[in-house]
């Protein structure tokens, strides 16, 4: 028996399973397509996670839509993030052209057009979809610390504030009630309590209102808010038994990449707060497709990297699985790439030296075999990868060339007219179309500052106090004219705190670090931060959904 002889036998063997699998597509041998070697993914193991990689233009998208299908199919729902439009495509059956007839055909694929039940949505209702909200207190200071790409010291200032406003029942549902909250602590009623939790730097609550104001310019202020999303709506099933296809439209990622990624990071945070432990199901609750990984781990605090490493470790026990999808494994951290089970590489390119120690490094996340790996990923086609995944017993499979089967629905945008009657059609629209400006922090800070504006100064103030006038710079005019009022009308509203001066790396004039903010950046603190976080946080990343009022 050759070597590609022995290799295809294991394959054979290594991707026949007893128990229910999806079929990605069929082995290759050269050019070959070897179709009674099929290549299959245990649908049990799908939580243990996966990733789907590759240069752009080499297939992961399509990918990522025929593996969503057949999970749909078996009735497992899926969340997946439309970054480019084209995964829209699964609410359209596909159209059987000739080109692609004759590919399945030789793929040993029986292809029939087919549509998936898709829900469409959208972030704050930007785009096509039912909108898509989250609180600021369920958001949490981590998630969102990330969001306004605040450093360590100014992470663990925004943390506190979180906690005040927790303490003193200070409901933080969007922007406008962080910014509240901020402005009292830096106003003259405020400092008092300030100083009580340590005391914050001007030049601290400086930055972080103005990275607000930066992510309101953007228009990000309607992601936050209510009614905010109720993550059981992503585990349905449709009236046939298969999974709902939940497909969040970003049709503006390339804005906005930190908030995008973070707000699927917070869905899946919230995941784990909600669902009970269920051990290893014989299939998952829910796939979770995290396309454009890269995006969630670009300049990442430690504390961020460390979380979302926890949540992928943990999360498995509740049923759910994350696939990961980007173009390189090295865009993964290594705390979160050793506990992906499933790898689905599409071809790299190795034209610079940096593409070529990513090809190494790829290289080196396989399992041993005797394929040349460096040679095979940099000659793979349009729709081939290699694959190995995670078998039943928790082995990795037989390194598998494969050449992906084709998805049945369309490849390509579903056209606007049809996502915007699905929407409209949609029961979810009803229960999350019209957002809700409920009572918080902004309202009950506004209503502190006018009921003490209202209240009468006590007769022995030095307000109230007769005032000398100085003979020289004011003239007394007539005996009878009455006195000036002591006290001038103003209308209601939170006060604005000083400007806050520019950062020491902006001006040499910059004020000295608070006493506060000297501790935060010390080792000492960051030690003791590990363990006091557990307590102040709700949940891994702070998120409130056990505390929500």
């Amino acid at each position: 028996m050759s070597d590609s002889q022995a290799a295809l036998e294991a394959i054979r063997t290594g991707y026949t399973f007893d128990v229910p699998a999806l079929d990605l597509g069929s082995a290759i041998d050269g050019d070959t397509v070897v179709t009674e070697a099929r290549v299959r993914l245990p649908l049990g193991m799908l939580n243990r996670h996966g990733l789907v990689a590759g240069a752009t233009g080499t297939g992961k998208t399509v990918t990522l839509q025929v593996l969503a299908q057949a999970i749909s199919d078996a009735g497992v729902p899926v969340f997946a993030a439309d970054m480019k439009g084209d995964l829209s495509g699964m609410a359209t059956p596909g159209e059987g052209s000739e080109k692609l007839l004759a590919r399945t055909s030789a793929n040993g694929q029986d292809w029939a057009p087919a549509a998936s039940p898709v829900e469409f949505l959208a972030l704050g209702g930007e785009g096509t979809g039912v909108p898509l909200r989250a609180s600021v207190t369920s958001f949490g200071p981590l998630l969102l610390s990330k969001v306004l790409e605040l450093n360590d010291t100014q992470e663990s200032v925004l943390g506190l504030l979180f906690h005040y406003a927790d303490a003193q029942g200070l409901a933080l549902l969007d922007l406008k009630d962080l910014k509240a909250v901020l402005t009292h602590l830096t106003s003259d009623e405020g400092k008092a309590e300030l100083k009580s939790i340590g005391g914050v730097s001007s030049a601290s609550v400086g930055v972080i209102l103005r990275s607000i104001a930066n992510l309101e310019a953007q228009g990000a202020d309607v992601f936050f808010g209510e009614p905010e999303f109720d993550i059981a709506d992503l585990l349905r099933t449709a009236e046939d038994g298969r999974g709902i296809v939940s497909m969040l439209e970003l049709p503006a990622v390339q804005n906005r990449p930190a908030l995008f990624s973070t707000f699927l990071m917070w869905l899946l945070a919230e995941l784990f707060e909600t669902l009970p432990e269920v051990g290893d199901p014989e299939k998952p609750a829910l796939v979770f497709f995290f396309d454009e990984a890269h995006l969630l781990f670009r300049d990442a605090s430690k504390a961020f990297l460390d979380s979302v490493a926890q949540t992928v470790r943990l999360i498995r026990s509740k049923g759910v699985g994350i696939v990961f999808v980007t173009q390189s494994p090295t865009d993964v951290p290594d705390e979160v790439l050793a506990q992906l089970g499933s790898s689905i590489q599409h071809a790299l390119r190795a034209h610079t030296p940096k593409d070529a120690k990513a090809l190494k490094a790829t290289v080196e996340t396989f399992p041993i075999t005797d394929f040349d790996l460096g040679a095979l990923l940099t000659g793979l086609g349009t729709g081939e990868a290699v694959v190995t995944v995670m078998d039943p017993d928790g082995s990795p499979t037989p390194v598998a060339p494969t050449r992906v089967f084709a998805p049945a629905s369309r490849m390509g945008p579903t056209d606007a007219p049809v996502m915007e009657q699905m929407v409209a059609g949609s029961p979810l629209q009803a229960k999350y179309g019209e957002a809700i400006d409920r009572e918080s922090a902004h309202e009950l800070l506004t209503r502190r500052y006018s009921e003490a504006e209202a209240q009468p100064e006590p007769a022995d103030s030095p307000a109230n106090a007769p005032r000398t006038p100085d003979a020289s710079t004011t003239d007394p005019g007539p005996a009878d004219t009455p006195p000036a009022p002591t006290r001038q009308e103003t209308p209601t509203r939170i006060p604005t705190p000083r400007r806050a001066p520019r950062q020491r790396a902006e001006t040499a004039s910059a004020p000295q670090e608070s006493m506060f903010e000297k501790v935060v950046e010390s080792q000492a603190f960051k030690q003791f931060t590990r363990t006091a976080a557990r307590e102040i946080a709700r949940g891994i990343f702070g998120t409130g959904r056990r505390r929500r009022r």
